[in-house]
C-alpha cells in the first residue's frame, strides 16, 4: 500500500503503533460469474435456433433457457468487434478501423487500443473478480506479438490475470501458434494424437476455472473463450465430417429458402421477412457442374462439421458449469464476431493464403484432394455462395456493412433476469452494448479512472433492461458503422448504407451511391426507398459524417493494404544480417528474416560427432500451407524445399554424406532471383564449396502462411513445408552453435498491383 492510504497508527515503537490492513475488494452481493463465448465468422443463419440446420445443441438449449436477441449487430470484421465487446466503445474509437494486421497512420485505425478504452477485465477484478482470457485474441499489433515485444497490448497487459490462445485472425487447427500467458507455448498434443485446437481451448477453459474454486469457491469469475472457429481454416477431428455426407447437396439455393422458413416459423424474422436476391456473381446451384457441385457441398460439409464439434466443446464447459453448481449463477453471452464469410472466393478455397501470392484456387484441384478438405494439409473455406446462405435472410457478408456483414447470432442466459426462457427479443443492440450489460448485471458502474488513466464514456447502452420486457421500447437508436470505404447508419428503424468495393477507385468514396431502407418493414435490404424518401437519406447521410468524426472513423481509405502505400514503419530496422539460435521458439513472419523473392543465403553453422548420422532440419519458416525448409535427409541428402502456397513445390538437393565428416561444417543455401523472365535459381553449399544447383520457378512474395507458423532453427512443427520429407520436429542430430541469414537488395514486389487487385476480387 502506498503510505498515504494507511490508516493506522505509526509510534516509535510497536507497542505504540497500529497495524491497519487495506481490505480486500469484494464484488457486489451476488454478482454472478460472467462467461463471453464469441464465435467467428458464423453467420446470422448458422446456429440451429436461429434456423440452421447445422447441429448446435448446446447453443440451442442455452437459447432455450435465455433469449436470442435478432436484432444484434457488429462491426462486420473481427478485430473491430472484439474490441467493441471487451470496451463498450466503438472500434474507431479503440483504434480498431480494421484487423490488427492492416493498421493505418490514422488515430481510428491503428491497431493500438487507447488506455483510455479500458478493457472489461479491468473494469472488474479491481471489484473482486478473476479474469481469464482463452482463445483467439487479435487485438495486440501484428509486430507486437513476438517474445522480444513489449507486453502492455498483450491480454495480461490489458487487465487478464490468464491467457491461453492464440494472437492472429486464425491458426492451424491441429498445429497452433499458442501463447500462454506471457509466453509462447507449443500444443500439448499432436494430430496424430486426437489433438485439436478448439478441444483444447475448452480444457483450458476448465482448468482455470477449477483453479479458482480450488482455492477459492465464492470469487466470480470474467471467462472470455473466443473460439478459432468458424474462421477457415475449416479443420475437424477425423469422424466428424462424415457426420454431415450428402447434407447439403441440395445446393446453396435451396439451403436458403428451406432457412428462411425455418426462421419465420421459430419467431427468428417477421413473417413478412423477405430472401433477399442471390446476388448476380454468385451462379445458381443448378448451373453449376457435377464436380462443383461435389466439391462445393464437401466445403459446407466441413464447415458445418466444425460448427457442430464447437458446439460440442463448448457444451462440455456448459456441462461442467451445471455439475458443479456455477451455471445459474453465470450470465452466459454467446455472439458472432461478423457475418459469414466470403473469403473463400467464387470456388472455395484450399488454402486462403493464395491471393496473397497470386495463386490460383481451382475446383479441379480441390476435385483432386477432395478427401484432404477438413484435415491438415489444406486451409479450406467454402464458396461464396455458402456464404450467402449462411447470412440468410440477408444481403452481403463479412466485411461489409449491409445486413449480411453486421447482423450476427447472439444468445443471453441468465436465469435471475429472464422472464420468458425461450424468447425472442427484437430491440436494436450492438457489441459495444455488451460491456454496459454485464456492468449493469454485475452492479457495478463504469470506471471514471483505470490505472490513473481518465476513461473515454462508454458508448454501448445496457440491454438488460429487455430481460424481463420484450415489448420494452428500444434504447441504443442510432448507431454508424463503416469497414474500408462501405458505411452505414442506423436510426430508429431506418438505415442508410454505402457499398464500395475494396482497393478499387470507382465509383469513388466521394462518389458511391447511398441506399436507404426501412428495417421494420424490409429487414433483409429487398427495397431501397432512397429515390422516394431523398430528404430522409440527406439526413442520415449527414448525421452519418457527425457520428464519423464524433468517433476517429475519418479519413475513409478503401485500401486495405495502404501500408504498402502509406510509407508504414517497420516493427524493427531492416538488417542485413539474421542470427537464429537452436531449438527457440517460433520468430514470427512479420519481424523473422525476410527472404521472400530477394537474393538471400542461409547459412547453418554445425559439429557432427562422428557417432550419430548426421540428420534433422537445420532451418524452416512456415508450414505445410506455404513456407520454406532447409534440412539434411537421412543418408546425407541435404535440401532445401520452397512450398508455395500448398500449391507448388521446388527442391535444390544434393547427395553430401561424403562431405560431413566429425568436425564443424557449414552447410548452406543460396537464392538469386532471376531477371528477364529467367528462372530463380538455388544453390547448395557445404563448407563454402557448391555441391548442388537447381532452379525455382516462382517463390512467395505475398505471405508464407496466415496461420501464424513461424521460423525455426533445428526443428520444425507439424505439417511443415517439407511434409513429404520429414514427419514431426525432425530435430538434427548433430549441434547446431547457430543459422544465419543474410540478404540482399529489396523484396521483389513486381506482382503487387495485380495481387492487390486479386486479394480485393476475394
Amino acid at each position: 500500500m502506498e503510505p498515504s492510504e494507511f490508516q493506522g497508527r505509526i509510534g516509535r515503537y510497536h507497542w505504540e503503533s497500529e497495524p491497519w490492513w487495506p481490505p480486500e475488494p469484494r464484488p457486489p452481493a451476488g454478482a454472478p460469474n460472467v462467461l463471453l463465448v464469441v464465435l467467428d465468422d458464423v453467420g446470422f443463419a448458422q446456429l440451429g435456433c436461429f434456423g440452421s440446420d447445422i447441429e448446435t445443441p448446446t447453443f440451442d438449449a442455452l437459447a432455450a433457457e435465455g433469449l436470442r436477441y435478432t436484432n444484434f449487430h457488429t462491426t462486420g470484421l473481427c478485430s473491430p468487434t472484439r474490441a467493441c465487446v471487451l470496451t463498450g466503445r466503438n472500434h474507431h474509437r479503440c483504434g480498431m478501423g480494421r484487423i490488427v494486421e492492416l493498421p493505418s497512420g490514422f488515430p481510428g485505425y491503428d491497431a493500438r487500443i487507447p488506455r483510455s478504452c479500458a478493457l472489461l477485465p479491468a473494469m472488474l477484478t479491481p471489484h473482486g473478480y478473476a479474469a481469464y482470457a482463452v482463445g483467439k485474441w487479435h487485438l495486440t499489433p501484428e509486430e507486437e506479438t513476438h517474445l522480444g515485444a513489449r507486453r502492455d497490448r498483450w491480454p495480461l497487459g490489458r487487465g487478464f490475470e490468464r491467457f491461453y490462445g492464440f494472437f492472429g485472425g486464425e491458426t492451424h487447427q491441429f498445429v497452433p501458434a499458442l501463447v500462454h500467458d506471457n509466453h509462447v507455448v507449443e500444443p500439448p498434443g499432436r494430430y496424430e494424437d486426437g489433438y485439436h485446437l478448439t478441444e483444447d481451448l475448452v480444457d483450458r477453459a476448465i482448468e482455470l476455472v477449477d483453479d479458482l474454486r480450488h482455492v477459492d469457491v465464492d470469487k466470480p469469475w470474467l471467462l472470455y473463450l473466443a473460439t478459432g472457429a468458424c474462421h477457415s481454416p475449416h479443420q475437424v477431428p477425423p469422424g466428424w465430417l462424415e457426420r454431415y455426407r450428402g447434407r447439403f447437396d441440395g445446393g446453396w439455393d435451396r439451403w436458403r429458402e428451406e432457412t428462411l422458413a425455418r426462421q419465420v416459423a421459430a419467431g427468428v424474422v417477421p413473417p413478412h421477412t423477405e430472401l433477399s436476391p442471390r446476388p448476380e456473381w454468385v451462379p445458381a446451384w443448378d448451373d453449376l457442374s457435377p464436380d462443383e457441385r461435389r466439391v462445393y457441398a464437401r466445403y459446407m460439409e466441413a464447415f458445418a462439421a466444425y460448427l457442430t464439434h464447437t458446439d460440442a466443446q463448448v457444451g462440455r464447459l456448459i456441462d461442467r458449469l451445471r455439475e458443479t453448481g456455477e451455471l445459474d449463477r453465470t450470465l452466459v453471452v454467446v455472439l458472432s464476431d461478423n457475418g459469414a464469410s466470403s473469403e473463400g472466393g467464387p470456388t472455395g478455397s484450399l488454402n486462403d493464403v493464395r491471393p496473397w501470392n497470386v495463386l490460383p484456387r481451382t475446383v479441379e484441384e480441390a476435385i483432386e484432394r477432395i478427401d484432404e478438405i477438413g484435415g491438415p494439409r489444406v486451409h479450406n473455406n467454402y464458396p461464396w455462395g455458402w456464404t450467402v446462405a449462411g447470412n440468410t435472410p440477408f444481403r452481403r457478408w463479412k466485411r461489409e456493412t449491409h445486413e449480411g456483414g453486421v447482423a450476427d447470432p447472439l444468445i443471453v442466459r441468465w436465469p435471475a433476469g429472464i422472464a420468458d426462457p425461450g424468447g425472442v427479443r427484437r430491440q436494436y443492440v450492438h457489441a459495444i452494448d455488451i460491456v454496459p450489460t454485464v456492468l449493469e448485471v454485475v452492479g457495478v458502474d463504469p470506471p471514471e479512472v483505470v490505472d490513473g488513466v481518465p476513461q473515454q464514456p462508454l458508448d454501448g447502452v445496457s440491454f438488460a433492461y429487455t430481460f424481463a420486457d420484450p415489448e420494452a421500447p428500444e434504447r441504443h437508436t442510432t448507431q454508424y458503422y463503416e469497414m474500408f470505404g462501405c458505411r452505414a447508419i442506423y436510426h430508429e428503424g431506418w438505415k442508410a448504407v454505402v457499398y464500395h468495393p475494396l482497393q478499387d477507385e470507382e465509383p469513388g468514396l466521394d462518389r458511391a451511391g447511398w441506399e436507404l431502407y426501412d428495417l421494420r418493414a424490409d429487414p433483409s435490404e429487398c427495397h431501397d426507398l432512397a429515390a422516394e424518401r431523398p430528404e430522409l437519406l440527406q439526413a442520415l447521410v449527414e448525421r452519418w459524417w457527425v457520428e464519423a468524426a464524433r468517433n476517429h472513423a475519418l479519413p475513409l481509405d478503401n485500401r486495405p493494404f495502404s501500408d504498402l502505400v502509406l510509407g508504414r514503419p517497420k516493427p524493427v530496422a531492416p538488417r542485413r544480417r539474421y542470427v537464429y539460435r537452436p531449438h527457440r521458439a517460433p520468430v514470427p513472419e512479420i519481424v523473422a528474416a525476410d527472404t521472400r523473392n530477394r537474393a538471400h543465403t542461409i547459412t547453418a553453422h554445425v559439429e557432427l560427432d562422428g557417432r550419430t548420422a548426421p540428420q534433422g532440419v537445420l532451418a524452416v519458416q512456415g508450414s505445410v500451407l506455404g513456407g520454406w525448409s532447409f534440412h539434411l535427409l537421412p543418408g546425407g541428402r541435404l535440401c532445401y524445399v520452397h512450398n508455395l502456397s500448398g500449391w507448388q513445390l521446388h527442391r535444390v538437393e544434393a547427395d553430401v554424406g561424403d562431405r560431413l565428416t566429425p568436425g564443424r561444417h557449414t552447410l548452406a543455401f543460396r537464392f538469386t532471383p532471376g531477371s528477364g523472365g529467367a528462372p530463380h535459381r538455388g544453390v547448395l553449399l557445404v563448407d563454402g564449396e557448391e555441391v548442388g544447383a537447381g532452379t525455382i520457378e516462382r517463390t512467395t512474395w505475398g505471405r508464407y502462411s496466415l496461420t501464424g507458423a513461424g521460423l525455426t532453427v533445428g526443428w520444425a512443427r507439424d505439417f511443415s513445408p517439407a511434409d513429404r520429407d520429414y514427419r514431426g520436429a525432425f530435430r538434427f542430430t548433430g549441434r547446431i552453435d547457430r543459422v544465419e541469414i543474410e540478404v540482399e537488395g529489396e523484396p521483389q514486389v513486381d506482382a503487387a498491383a495485380e495481387a492487390l487487385d486479386a486479394i480485393a476480387s476475394q
